[in-house]
């Protein structure tokens, strides 16, 4: 070979090994760039909790899934990435829930987390999200303790026991109720809302004739609804999970207890009620709820496209509430990327514009969405109180 020949191909061979080296730098850049944002959680598939998360929490992470990725990807700091959903049947098992979680963050190490359903259970599992530096949007908690826990990586979108039973005491006073009986689930839920109750009363001209706990797994809540219809008080509140809000329900019918205001709590908001109820026997029904297509012209779009897609309605107090948590991890993706300290940072710092409108959080609690009481009227829930919040005026329930 020439000395020139020779001097040609080494400088050939140099840039070939020149892009060989700048390749290999720059391609686990463009890998990452391309590869899904892997998002884990658990849900309950089976058992008890079954019904309220799949009706108010896992439709939402697979409508927004769905639509984030009909759009490219999640935008992350503008970079459209494929959402992949990483998640298991937690079986309504707490111990399932925390142990599934510990393996998402601590050796899966997911890109970012859903929370799960329930206060019980995302009680359980905030201290370690907040270990391992994970925000949570929680859709379906409610209690006072995880507000107290000031967890910086927890944030709960619904309202909050105080503000919820606040408005439906302000409620009844406003309607001149002088008497109310209650009953409540023997848990985290139904301890905090009841205690919440016999605070808010105190001054209120209110007085509870009835108080009465009952465990979560009762099949017949007969006797005490009867006992209740003896003393003929003018409000009933109960503070219940689906089942048992079913299960009053019908119940009440059946031994013809009609207070003029029925209150129940988780699943009230449900369209289930109204199918099991009808729509006739749900009339007037009061619960815990906070928006419908009425709210804003958001909640109108999300409505139409979660029936698209999921085939059926989303309830009208969590599912809102499941969607704004999306919608805020949305938009801090957007503009600070997956550092998950400063999507944190973001959620905390900020006033967040959602289908319910402003939420903003001091600590864990959203104090942008005021406490609110729902009414069935002729097959929709509107929301009857506040009245700056009202999509309709609080009617008379008829008798069953």
């Amino acid at each position: 070979m020439a000395p020139a020949q020779v001097q040609q191909s080494k400088r050939t061979l140099i840039k070939g090994a020149a892009a060989v080296v700048g390749a290999a730098t720059f391609a686990p850049q463009l890998m990452a760039q391309n590869a899904p944002v892997r998002i884990g959680y658990t849900m309950a598939r089976t058992g008890p909790w079954t019904g309220g998360a799949q009706t108010s929490q896992e439709p939402n992470y697979l409508l927004w899934a769905e639509q984030q990725n009909a759009a490219g990807g999640l935008d992350v700091k503008g970079t459209r990435r494929k959402i992949e959903l990483v998640s298991s049947d937690d079986q309504s098992n707490v111990e399932t829930v925390v142990r599934t979680y510990e393996k998402l963050m601590g050796s899966d190490k997911v890109d970012l987390v859903l929370p799960p359903w329930g206060s019980g259970a995302n009680f359980a599992v905030a201290p370690l999200a907040n270990r391992y530096g994970y925000p949570f949007l929680a859709p379906t908690a409610l209690s006072k303790k995880l507000v107290d826990l000031k967890l910086p990586y927890f944030f709960l979108l619904l309202q909050q026991p105080a503000s919820m039973i606040g408005a439906l005491v302000d409620l009844l006073k406003s309607q001149g109720v002088k008497t109310a009986a209650v009953i409540y689930v023997d848990d985290l839920f139904g301890l905090e809302n009841y205690a919440a109750l016999k605070e808010a009363v105190k001054g209120s001209g209110i007085r509870l004739v009835e108080e009465k706990s009952y465990p979560g797994s009762t099949q017949d809540l007969s006797p005490v609804l009867r006992a209740i219809k003896d003393k003929n008080p003018d409000a009933f509140i109960g503070f219940s999970y689906p089942p048992d809000t079913i299960l009053a329900s019908k119940q009440s019918k059946e031994v013809g207890f009609n207070p003029k205001f029925y209150y129940a709590s988780v699943g009230t908001a449900f369209p289930l009620y109204t199918k099991v109820m009808t729509v006739a026997g749900a009339e007037g029904v009061m619960g815990m709820g906070s928006w419908n297509t009425k709210t804003s012209p958001g909640a109108k779009a999300y409505f139409d496209a979660h029936v698209a897609s999921q085939k059926k309605e989303p309830d009208r107090w969590a599912s809102g509430a499941a969607w704004a948590g999306l919608e805020i991890l949305t938009n801090a993706v957007k503009s600070v990327g997956l550092d998950r300290k400063a999507i944190r940072d973001f959620v905390a710092n900020n006033t967040h514009q959602t289908i319910l409108g402003e939420i903003k959080f001091n600590g864990s609690e959203n104090v942008g969405t005021p406490g609110t009481v729902g009414q069935w009227q002729k097959g929709e829930f509107e929301v009857v109180w506040p009245p700056a919040r009202a999509t309709a005026k609080l009617i008379t329930k008829p008798k069953w």
